[in-house]
C-alpha cells in the first residue's frame, strides 16, 4: 500500500513538473544561425485550438504553479481546511432512550468532487430502539447520494415499529394532528438538506407504511429483515417515482435525475450488544479489537460487492445467461461501465431497454446531447443487472471491541484497513494520555520522565480531538512510518478541484466509538443468563 501511494506521490510530482515546463515553453525560439537571428521550428499554438477542458487545465497549472511559489500552507491553513465538515458527539451511556453502548462518535468529510458525491447520516431511533449510521457514496452526481441519506433511516425506522404504533401515525396523519418523531437527527451545520421533493417523499413513506398495516402482522420485524426491506423498498420507490412524477427539469433532485445518478450505501444499527450492518457496494465498516496486551487489530465487518469478491461475482454470472458471461463483467465493471455490483438508483442498469427508451424520448430535454448515446448500455439483454438488496452481517459486541470505522472507499484506496485501526488506536492512547493526573506523588526526576513519556505518546494525537479527522491527516500525509509529511499533505490539500480528483475520492468517515463498561455489563448478564 505505501509503494502505491509513493508511486502516486511521485506521479504527482512528476505531473506538476510537466506543467511548470509546458507553461515555460517559448513558442518561438531565436536562434543563431549563420550569424543571422531566425525563428526555431517549434509550433505555435492558437489558445483557440485548444478545447476547454485542456483550457481550463493549463489555466489550473498556471494558477498552482503560483501557489507553489509561495510558502506551503501553514498548520492553521491544513486544519482550517480539515476541520471544516468535522462533527462529534457524546452520548455519555444514554441515548435519550436507552443505555447505549455507544459512548460518542466522530464524523468528516473531505471532499474531491465539486461538489462532493459524499453524504453521511446518523439518528438516534425515537420510537424504537438503537441508533443508525450511514455513509453513501455518489456516482454520476450527487442527488441519489443526497436522497437516499434523507430517507433510508426513515424506511429503516418503518419496518422496525410494532403495528400498533404504524396505526396511531396512520390515524394522525389522516386526522391532521402532530406525530411525534420517528428519528433525532445529528448533524453537522454543513449538511445539506433538500426542501424539492419533500411531499413526494412523505407520500412514498406513507404508502410503505400503510402497506404493512394491510399485512396485519403484530409481531415485530426481524432487523435482518427490516434492513433488506428498506433498502430494496427505498430503491423500488426512487424507480417508480421517476416513472410517474418526472418533476422540474431545472432541479437537481428532480426524481429522473435521483434514478439516473446511483449511490452505494453502508448502514450500522447498533442497539445494546448487537451490531449489524448492512452494506450495498464498496464501502466498508471495520471493527478495532484491543488485545489483552494492548496490540489493535482490524475485524472487517462487510464485504465489497464488485469484481474482486468471487463470490460476488459469481453471482452476477449466475442471474445471466451463459452466453453473456463475457460482457455481464468486462474490464471488472458492470457491462464494462459500473465498479459496484450493487447500489440504489442506477436505472439504466435496471429498467427494461423499452422503458428507458421511452424515458430518453419523453423527457429528452433532461439529458445532455451525450447522455441520449449513454443511455442504454452496449449488450443490454436480460436486466436488471443491478441489484439494491444489502448484505446483512450481524456481530455480537464483546468487551475488546472499542471502535467501528464506517467510510467510503475514499479512505480505503489511501489506507490498509490495519493501519486505520492502528492509527485510531494511537490517537486513543495519546489523547489518554493528555488527561491529567491526580492523586499521585512523584520525585522530579519521575515527573521528569513521565512527561516525556507522556509528549512522545501524545505527539501525534494533539492536533486532533476528532478521530475521523486524525485518520483524514494520516490518509492524505502518512510518510509511511506512522508520522505525517507536511509538505505531503499541503501539496495534496491546495491541489486545485480538477486535478484533486485524479488523485484521490471524496472521503467520508464515521468512527464510532463503543461504551465498553455497558458492552461488558451486556456480556456478563447474556453470559449468566445462558448458565
Amino acid at each position: 500500500m505505501q509503494i502505491l501511494r509513493n508511486i502516486q506521490y511521485c506521479g504527482l510530482q512528476r505531473a506538476i513538473r510537466q506543467w511548470r515546463s509546458a507553461r515555460d515553453i517559448r513558442l518561438a525560439k531565436l536562434v543563431t544561425s549563420n550569424g543571422r537571428l531566425c525563428h526555431s521550428t517549434v509550433p505555435t499554438v492558437s489558445m483557440a485550438a485548444v478545447s476547454p477542458t485542456m483550457a481550463g487545465l493549463l489555466s489550473s497549472s498556471r494558477m498552482y504553479r503560483a501557489n507553489t511559489q509561495t510558502d506551503q500552507m501553514s498548520p492553521s491553513q491544513i486544519n482550517h481546511i480539515l476541520n471544516a465538515n468535522e462533527y462529534s458527539l457524546s452520548f455519555n451511556g444514554y441515548d435519550g432512550r436507552n443505555v447505549s453502548s455507544v459512548l460518542r462518535f466522530d464524523s468528516n468529510l473531505l471532499a474531491s468532487n465539486s461538489p462532493s458525491e459524499d453524504r453521511r447520516s446518523v439518528a438516534t431511533c425515537l420510537q424504537s430502539r438503537g441508533m443508525l449510521f450511514g455513509v453513501f457514496d455518489g456516482h454520476a452526481g450527487h442527488a441519489c447520494a443526497q436522497a437516499v441519506s434523507e430517507r433510508l433511516f426513515y424506511y429503516i425506522a418503518v419496518s422496525l415499529l410494532p403495528l400498533k404504533v404504524l396505526v396511531d401515525i396512520e390515524e394522525a396523519v389522516e386526522n391532521d394532528r402532530p406525530v411525534f418523531p420517528m428519528l433525532q437527527w445529528h448533524k453537522h451545520p454543513n449538511d445539506y438538506v433538500s426542501t424539492d421533493a419533500g411531499k413526494l417523499y412523505f407520500n412514498s413513506l406513507r404508502t410503505y407504511w400503510q402497506e404493512l398495516i394491510d399485512l396485519e402482522e403484530d409481531e415485530h420485524m426481524d432487523i435482518e429483515f427490516a434492513l433488506v426491506n428498506a433498502f430494496k423498498r427505498l430503491d423500488n420507490d426512487i424507480s417508480l417515482e421517476a416513472q410517474v412524477d418526472f418533476g422540474d427539469p431545472y432541479s437537481h433532485f428532480t426524481p429522473l435525475r435521483v434514478a439516473l445518478s446511483g449511490c452505494t450505501a453502508c448502514v450500522v444499527h447498533v442497539d445494546g450488544s448487537d451490531l449489524h450492518v448492512a452494506n450495498l457496494g464498496d464501502s466498508r465498516a471495520v471493527l478495532g479489537v484491543q488485545g489483552k496486551d494492548g496490540s489493535w487489530s482490524a475485524l472487517t465487518i462487510t464485504n465489497d460487492h464488485n469484481a474482486q469478491n468471487a463470490d460476488e461475482l459469481q453471482r452476477v454470472w449466475s442471474e445471466h445467461p451463459a452466453s453473456e458471461r463475457k460482457n455481464v463483467v468486462k474490464h471488472d465493471r458492470l457491462l464494462g461501465l459500473l465498479l459496484p455490483f450493487r447500489a440504489f438508483g442506477d436505472i439504466r442498469f435496471k429498467w427494461s431497454s423499452e422503458l428507458l427508451s421511452h424515458v430518453c424520448e419523453a423527457r429528452s430535454e433532461m439529458l445532455p446531447a451525450n447522455e441520449h448515446a449513454k443511455m442504454l448500455p452496449p449488450n443490454y439483454r436480460t436486466p436488471p443487472y443491478l441489484i439494491a438488496e444489502p448484505e446483512v452481517t450481524h456481530h455480537k459486541l464483546r468487551p475488546q471491541d472499542k471502535f467501528l470505522v464506517l467510510a467510503t472507499d475514499g479512505l480505503w484506496e489511501q489506507m490498509h484497513r490495519q493501519t486505520v485501526v492502528e492509527v485510531i488506536g494511537d490517537h486513543l492512547t495519546g489523547m489518554h494520555w493528555q488527561k491529567p493526573l491526580t492523586g499521585l506523588s512523584f520525585t522530579l526526576g519521575q515527573m521528569q520522565r513521565l512527561l516525556l513519556e507522556r509528549k512522545a505518546r501524545a505527539l501525534r494525537a494533539l492536533e486532533d480531538e476528532n478521530s475521523a479527522t486524525h485518520l483524514i491527516r494520516h490518509a492524505l500525509g502518512s510518510d509511511g512510518f506512522g508520522s505525517v509529511e507536511h509538505r505531503r499533505l499541503s501539496k495534496t490539500l491546495s491541489l486545485p478541484p480538477e486535478l484533486a480528483r485524479m488523485y484521490r475520492d471524496d472521503i467520508t468517515i464515521i468512527v464510532i466509538h463503543l461504551n465498553s463498561s455497558v458492552i461488558e455489563a451486556n456480556h456478563k448478564a447474556s453470559v449468566t443468563e445462558g448458565a
